[in-house]
């Protein structure tokens, strides 16, 4: 375990800012916010807030309110169902990152909804359940922000003229509950409880292997044609075309990235086969945000601007649909913010990748090593490169379960329904790039790791 050493005193609690053990529950957290988030799923304890629901957190202020510190357990991303029934001692089923559950959710488990199909639920108080677990680091104080605000609820998805049906179902049309609790997640303090960090050096280990990861990519552009004359119409039968040869180009790009990982050797041609079809879409989904965002927000939008959907294809769109064109367009828009820098591009493709949850895989202890292992140089990475943004990495990680359910959601979007799909996504996001352009390039920026 000497690849973990130097990284033990670099990790933070998500939960309350005390040093980190580990990953817990799918997060990064303390002994103390770990045991806390098991004795009250376990023991099915539902708290009580004396304030407004927005207690401080901290190492010295997170026994005051447990019902804050559980709300914060959830929202950070805490995987309730990842605790042994039996209550013993390892995990029952293991995380890449956070989970995310619906507001509804959460709601059910803060009131004791959940638990009382199974036993009567417990009221505590706030001094119920107090801890020592966790070791001091020394920190000092911060208060909790209140949530960041969502996205605002008139957002237009303007379409050179189309015919108001789709945009009357998209235009005031709140974000779905489930949804808004993203801004949130995105906005945590994860570092509240520490001081500002100073910039260091990268730990000697992180550098090859990233570098390794970056080496593996292919980052020329993509070879499939999107240049189409002024004045040509494009139907809709040939916009589906186009997607699924940019779709074929991608999905090979991703079979060629595999057998120039570092750790090819390291797993079978069997687990790598199973890996591949569970995760392609997503590692499409995140190259297309990423390091071809420009072609795909550029030429491929540009092609989408000469197809005019009919007006059963914008009736006919399906709620399936407009979710995952909400979503999208979201991530589009915190991938802008964000401006992922091409290690920290295949640092995240890594991590999605070698995901252990997936049915059929052979090697899970081996997986798990590599996905600790990667996960912890893109935090060392990150925390280097960026050191006056201290939530940088959390907020990056919080993408990937993003992605997943809308590579998830996806699927249940009807094929002739695609061409409309990413026409209303990239007309939207190439809309706001105008709007708001900060830099030069809307997602990737080239870094150094030297």
């Amino acid at each position: 375990f000497s690849f973990w050493e130097p990284f033990a005193d670099q990790r933070t609690c998500l939960i309350c800012g005390d040093r980190a053990t580990g990953l817990h529950y799918g997060i990064i957290s303390c002994e103390g916010c770990k045991g806390f988030f098991k004795r009250s799923i376990c023991n099915k304890r539902v708290y009580r807030c004396s304030r407004d629901k927005n207690c401080e957190m901290s190492r010295k202020q997170r026994n005051r309110c447990q019902y804050c510190r559980l709300l914060k357990c959830l929202q950070m991303g805490m995987n309730r169902k990842a605790i042994r029934e039996d209550g013993m001692p390892g995990g029952r089923n293991k995380s890449i990152g956070p989970v995310q559950i619906t507001e509804e959710e959460i709601e059910r488990i803060m009131s004791g909804q959940e638990f009382k199909e199974d036993a009567p639920e417990h009221t505590w108080g706030n001094n119920g359940d107090s801890d020592h677990s966790s070791p001091s680091n020394g920190a000092s104080e911060g208060n909790q922000p209140s949530p960041a605000s969502t996205l605002s609820s008139n957002r237009s998805v303007e379409m050179n003229g189309y015919t108001v049906a789709l945009r009357d179902q998209y235009i005031n049309t709140s974000m779905s509950t489930h949804y808004q609790l993203l801004p949130h997640l995105f906005s945590y303090a994860a570092q509240s409880g520490l001081l500002t960090p100073q910039p260091r050096s990268l730990y000697p280990q992180s550098h090859p292997l990233v570098l390794q990861l970056v080496a593996a990519e292919d980052l020329a552009p993509l070879n499939t044609p999107m240049l189409i004359e002024d004045g040509y119409k494009v139907t809709q039968v040939e916009l589906f075309a186009l997607l699924c040869r940019l779709a074929d180009e991608l999905l090979f790009r991703q079979i060629s990235w595999i057998k120039k990982l570092p750790f090819f050797c390291e797993l079978s041609i069997e687990d790598y086969t199973c890996l591949l079809s569970s995760t392609w879409q997503e590692l499409i989904l995140l190259s297309c945000l990423t390091i071809y965002s420009s072609q795909i927000f550029g030429d491929l939008a540009d092609v989408t601007a000469k197809y005019t959907p009919s007006d059963d294809e914008l009736q006919g769109f399906s709620e399936d649909g407009m979710e995952v064109m909400e979503r999208l367009i979201y991530l589009f828009r915190k991938f802008h913010q964000l401006k992922i820098s091409n290690e920290e591009y295949a640092c995240m493709k890594a991590i999605n990748f070698l995901n252990q949850d997936i049915r059929g895989l052979s090697n899970i202890s081996q997986l798990e090593q590599l996905n600790k292992r990667y996960w912890y140089v893109c935090q060392d990475f990150t925390e280097y490169k960026y050191p006056h943004q201290p939530k940088r990495f959390p907020e990056i990680m919080m993408c990937l379960p993003e992605i997943r359910c809308i590579a998830g959601k996806l699927v249940n979007v009807p094929l002739e329904q695609l061409p409309l799909l990413f026409k209303a996504v990239l007309h939207s996001c190439k809309s706001s790039l105008t709007s708001y352009r900060t830099g030069p390039s809307p997602c990737v920026t080239a870094s150094s790791a030297t």
